[in-house]
């Protein structure tokens, strides 16, 4: 190929110039004045190589190729960065470099991780206190019982992508309050996508319950003036719509009852707090004297025990209407990643690898989720020990390969619907493992042009992740 040989020039030189970095002070001035010289030559040298791996770059665009290309330039140009790793070299300051630069990156997803892990455990305190805070002071049924959080997100998940502003997004499952139960109808896939469902609120007796609950009135034997009077409506009349959960009406007796418990916690003390709009879920500012955190609180159903909900998250690109609730993997793709990071050998590089390559889709169509669900197929099916670091440009070849290939079949799948091969740990109502996959490109599928500018922007991405290795990033 002839984009390969300045490709291999240009990693030879890059590593001359970088062990003449690491020189030591103790050097002569005769010598250093040569490997200065020397820097500069190469660094002219260098910038002649990037020129004509350019055009070269924009010659394999016009022909639009397939990944055997992206691979070949992303060995040939980044392999200085496992250079230091596998070659043997006289010079003990090259092999000190070599370990410099596998500490930086491994640090720096450490620093990552643990860093997010402060501040959502954090977030997660002050949303369970607020939960705990509303069940003493909300004396009536005017809104669903708040259960215990949930972490959800790229942030929970541990990763992040550099240059994004982090919002903390915790999931908090809503019951029905004593003397109602909650009934999911799934709706028909004609009149919305597939997936989505209407909760219906029914009342039931709880005339036998009265003594254990104290003063709680049975909703459908006591008359209207009774129950206002010593108990307030029930959900029927506070946050539904025709029988069914709403979900704009919950979201801002929700918002109402965050307002009403503030100054109850302990972190008022510290935060000045600031409701953001949004009809489908409950975003927030807190804001310290030096710092700030984002958060954004989704409710949700649970369906059954296991790890799907129905959730207040509208569909994306369309009108959602209020009674419509989504289905929602994020706990079950929070708990996936857990999982992950329990199981994998020490210095596994999943996290990174996926920061990475998410860090290359500004100014593109594609969105985090695509990139997190083709990492999540390639975390089911690659053995853990191979997301070490030894192999992270293979995972990261395969990440980019595998997108490649979904492109051109136009067809990538949900991890969860219809996938058999979930792990065990991860609780998923049988219908939806049963269901037909789910296609996330179903788009490209119906627009030609869409797929062709899906590639390019693809082949932008190839060429960020190169210069941020090279640089690294």
């Amino acid at each position: 190929l002839s984009w390969f040989k300045p490709r291999q020039q240009l990693r030879n030189n890059t590593a001359l110039i970088l062990n003449m970095r690491v020189v030591s002070d103790e050097l002569d001035e005769a010598t250093r004045e040569r490997m200065e010289h020397r820097a500069k030559q190469l660094s002219r040298e260098m910038a002649r190589l990037l020129q004509e791996l350019e055009q070269k770059s924009q010659e394999q665009r016009s022909k639009e190729q397939s990944p055997v290309a992206w691979r070949a330039l992303l060995f040939a140009a980044l392999q200085h960065w496992q250079f230091w790793h596998e070659e043997q070299n006289e010079e003990d300051e090259v092999n000190e470099y070599a370990n410099d630069l596998e500490r930086h990156f491994e640090e720096d997803i450490q620093w990552t991780y643990q860093n997010l892990f402060t501040e959502c455990k954090y977030v997660m305190d002050f949303v369970n206190a607020f939960t705990l805070a509303a069940k003493h002071i909300l004396l009536d049924s005017s809104i669903p019982e708040l259960q215990p959080c949930f972490g959800i997100g790229s942030a929970h998940e541990g990763w992040h992508p550099h240059g994004e502003n982090i919002i903390y997004q915790v999931l908090v499952p809503l019951a029905p309050p004593p003397g109602h139960t909650f009934l999911p109808e799934l709706c028909d896939p004609g009149e919305m996508p597939e997936g989505n469902f209407r909760i219906r609120v029914e009342l039931e007796c709880t005339c036998m319950n009265e003594q254990v609950e104290g003063n709680m009135l049975c909703f459908l034997h006591h008359d209207e003036e009774e129950l206002n009077w010593n108990q307030g409506p029930s959900l029927l009349h506070t946050v539904c719509t025709n029988s069914y959960l709403d979900v704009q009406k919950t979201v801002r007796r929700f918002r109402q009852l965050l307002k009403t418990c503030w100054s109850l916690l302990p972190h008022s003390n510290r935060w000045r707090l600031t409701t953001l709009p949004g009809t489908r879920s409950c975003k927030l500012k807190m804001e310290g004297e030096e710092e700030e955190i984002t958060i954004e609180i989704i409710l949700g159903v649970q369906q059954g025990n296991s790890d799907i909900f129905m959730s207040s998250q509208a569909n994306e690109g369309i009108f959602t209407p209020g009674t419509i609730w989504t289905t929602s993997c994020a706990v079950a793709e929070a708990k996936f990643f857990r999982l992950v990071t329990e199981q994998a050998p020490h210095g596994n590089f999943h996290l990174r690898c996926l920061q990475l390559c998410a860090s290359t889709l500004v100014g593109t169509g594609f969105s985090s989720y695509t990139l997190k669900t083709v990492v999540m197929h390639l975390l089911n099916t690659t053995p853990l020990s191979g997301w070490c670091r030894g192999h992270f440009l293979l995972r990261l070849d395969d990440i980019m390969s595998y997108l490649w290939h979904c492109l051109e079949e136009r067809r990538l799948n949900h991890f969860f619907f219809g996938n058999e091969k979930i792990p065990e740990e991860i609780v998923v109502p049988p219908a939806l493992q049963r269901a037909e996959p789910v296609n996330l490109f179903q788009h490209l599928a119906q627009d030609p042009d869409a797929q062709a500018e899906a590639m390019r922007e693809l082949l932008d991405m190839q060429d960020r992740l190169v210069r941020m290795l090279n640089d690294g990033h």
